[in-house]
């Protein structure tokens, strides 16, 4: 979405991690919806919450019977070595299987046919592939880069395009590993990329592959040439450190966010790669847009509550609260569900305060 944190794993790194789309950070957050075997239908109720597990972050959907919703753990930092893998029923919440990993979980994505999950492996600096039904490690790849601490440079976002994953590294200065999907053998790395490479997203429309960074810059991509030919920065002189990355491509509309620097969500023109907004919600962490509802969803870390927008007013028509930290979300297929990870605060000593959750909305 890698081992356990062993010394190497710097407070650096750890503290990037709770900054950004991959996080975690007081008080543990009410439930209203119990562990596996209590979870409701979706009938039942428009939000569902289940406790799941320490260290939860990306998401991803296997449309079947039933839809399996995937999500990558990294477990406690300090006391469990490796991860898990939970395959979740999308409409339940119930456990239908887990997979316990030798290695940490984080960023994630699925192949089309959603038989194939690549989970990358952020304290370790790899992707590893992974058979959705059975658990059942693949593949893997270890990029073998190190920082100037000796530690290996984090592989945080992960994006699947036309046979290839790119996969952003945490570094100043970044760079994007590029993979095939199938062998899992390095392509091809794009460097120069920046501090931090932290939000990846291809658009058909343009046919260009957006990367976010923390030098305040949305790179845009070549997808064949595997060059960088423009960097689009907020254009005001201000300092941001921005995350995720969605798109409502009908419209030629980029959004960006920024949970720390500069608190807000930016959207950008596709055509000419300027600022036509800026969406003063606060701090936003992780953000999509729904076109089968010309919604967009932005999640705040700092604030514990998720939005929901409307995509052509920008009118704020719903929130939900949901304590402590909202970190990742993931749109159902058919627009009709929105599903988000719920981070926990961690202690003095990086012990989880609590366990993380999963929320499903029933947006209809």
């Amino acid at each position: 979405m890698t081992s356990s944190l062993r010394p190497r794993a710097t407070a650096l790194a750890l503290a990037l991690l709770a900054a950004m789309s991959l996080s975690a950070c007081q008080a543990p957050a009410k439930k209203s919806v119990a562990p596996a075997a209590a979870a409701k239908p979706a009938a039942a109720e428009k939000v569902q919450q289940r406790e799941l597990g320490d260290g939860l972050y990306e998401m991803a959907y296997v449309p079947g019977d039933p839809a399996a919703l995937y999500v990558a753990s990294a477990q406690a930092f300090k006391t469990v070595n490796g991860g898990v893998l939970y395959r979740l029923d999308a409409r339940t919440l119930a456990t239908l299987g887990e997979t316990h990993t030798d290695l940490k979980n984080f960023g994630m994505t699925a192949s089309p046919d959603g038989s194939v999950l690549y989970i990358t492996n952020t304290l370790d600096g790899g992707v590893t592939k992974v058979d959705a039904r059975s658990g059942k490690v693949l593949q893997r790849q270890l990029f073998g880069r190190k920082n100037d601490k000796g530690n290996p440079v984090g592989a945080r976002e992960i994006l699947l395009h036309d046979g290839l994953l790119y996969i952003g590294a945490i570094e100043n200065p970044a760079m994007i590993w590029v993979v095939d999907a199938n062998t899992l053998r390095l392509k091809t790395t794009i460097k120069n990329a920046g501090k931090w490479v932290t939000g990846l997203l291809y658009s058909a429309s343009t046919d260009r592959i957006y990367a976010a960074n923390g030098s305040g810059e949305v790179l845009v991509i070549n997808p064949r040439s595997h060059k960088i030919e423009q960097r689009w920065t907020p254009g005001d002189g201000k300092e941001y450190l921005l995350l995720n990355l969605a798109e409502d491509a009908a419209n030629g509309r980029l959004y960006v966010t920024d949970n720390s620097k500069g608190k807000t969500t930016l959207v950008f023109d596709e055509r000419s790669g300027k600022v036509i907004k800026r969406l003063d919600v606060g701090d936003s962490l992780g953000i999509k847009f729904n076109a089968k509802r010309n919604e967009i969803y932005i999640s705040q870390r700092l604030g514990g509550k998720v939005l929901q927008l409307d995509a052509t007013t920008y009118a704020v028509k719903n929130s939900w609260t949901l304590p402590t930290h909202p970190n990742s979300l993931l749109v159902s297929p058919d627009g009709q569900t929105l599903y988000v990870t719920v981070k926990q605060g961690l202690n003095k000593d990086r012990s989880p305060q609590g366990p993380d959750s999963v929320v499903r909305i029933a947006l209809d």
